[in-house]
């Protein structure tokens, strides 16, 4: 038995040699026939799975990463300088300049003069609305009609009263209204034969114009934009020279305030009135509605303004006091 044991011993060490000695280069230096352990790995490596970070772990370690604070910097990061001191510059180099309500729209006028564009051009405002508020909820896009302080239009707005009495239909017409009907009126606008600025009625005929309503859209009459009402006279009254605006693209007003020939106290005026308008669609106490302001006319550049110096100094007492 112990000889039959070494013989297969010396069968299979015999056999390892040979291996080796085939795998071994032939240039080699050392001999062939040296015994060498090879290592041989009988356990398995362990797996090693990547950690899943999830949304909120992404989102703290976004917040976590570093605010830069400008308020000590000579400059603002990244730019050459707060204000260029020369006349011609390259903008991106530079922090965006703001000025007041008043110098910009003097600079308006400026630049008119210079690039010999109309005297007449229209003057339009741009806001940007911060339309947050509380528990996740938002200001609801609207659609305000004002009076301003010095219109800039020149005719009246069209105005169409819905009404069935005729005592109604007849003081409409006498007090500024285009056109005055009923029911009658439904299929004429459906089929685009008639038109109008706006569209006021009387309480008891909305039910009967319900077909209009995915045609005229905004402009269909509603109670809370005063379009509905048994007063047809103080409607039309605000109605004729009234002047519209509204919310687009979930936060942004762009709108016309005035034309380039009127005097800078006059355009003041009226981006004023429509500024303090704005505001009052939204709770002071939840801090300021309009992020960002700019100003420009037809063939101008835009300028970035102060809304807050625009609004009276009471209103701001107000807020600060809310």
């Amino acid at each position: 038995m112990a000889t039959g044991t070494r013989a297969v011993w010396k069968v299979l060490s015999r056999c390892q040699q040979h291996l080796l000695s085939v795998a071994a280069p032939a240039n080699s230096g050392i001999s062939q026939n040296a015994w060498r352990n090879v290592p041989v790995r009988t356990v398995a490596a362990v797996k090693t799975r990547a950690k899943k970070v999830s949304k909120e772990e992404a989102e703290k370690e976004i917040k976590k990463e570093k605010v830069i604070n400008e308020t000590k910097r000579h400059k603002p990061y990244g730019k050459t300088a707060r204000e260029p001191v020369d006349d011609v510059y390259v903008m991106k180099h530079y922090t965006k300049t703001t000025y007041n309500a008043t110098d910009a729209i003097e600079l308006l006028k400026k630049f008119q003069k210079l690039d010999f564009t109309s005297h007449s051009q229209p003057v339009y405002v741009n806001l940007k609305l911060d339309m947050k508020l509380e528990k996740k909820r938002k200001v609801d896009a609207f659609v305000a009609t004002l009076q301003l302080p010095f219109p800039f239009k020149t005719d009246l707005n069209k105005i169409l009263v819905f009404t069935e009495d005729p005592n109604q239909m007849k003081e409409a017409l006498e007090n500024g209204a285009s056109m005055a009907g009923g029911a009658e009126l439904i299929q004429q606008i459906i089929d685009d034969e008639i038109s109008a600025d706006f569209y006021l009625a009387v309480p008891a005929v909305v039910p009967k114009i319900m077909a209009l309503k995915s045609k005229l859209r905004k402009k269909f009459p509603k109670s809370n934009r005063g379009t509905v009402g048994d007063n047809i006279i103080s409607m039309l009254d605000m109605y004729k020279t009234g002047f519209q605006y509204k919310v687009e693209n979930q936060c942004y007003i762009n709108t016309q305030i005035a034309t380039l020939d009127m005097p800078t106290e006059h355009i003041f005026t009226n981006l004023q009135t429509i500024l303090i308008d704005v505001c009052s669609r939204k709770p002071a106490e939840m801090g300021p509605f309009i992020e960002r302001a700019i100003i420009g006319s037809q063939t101008s550049e835009a300028l970035w303004f102060k809304s807050e110096d625009v609004l009276p100094k009471d209103e701001e007492k107000k807020e600060e006091e809310q």
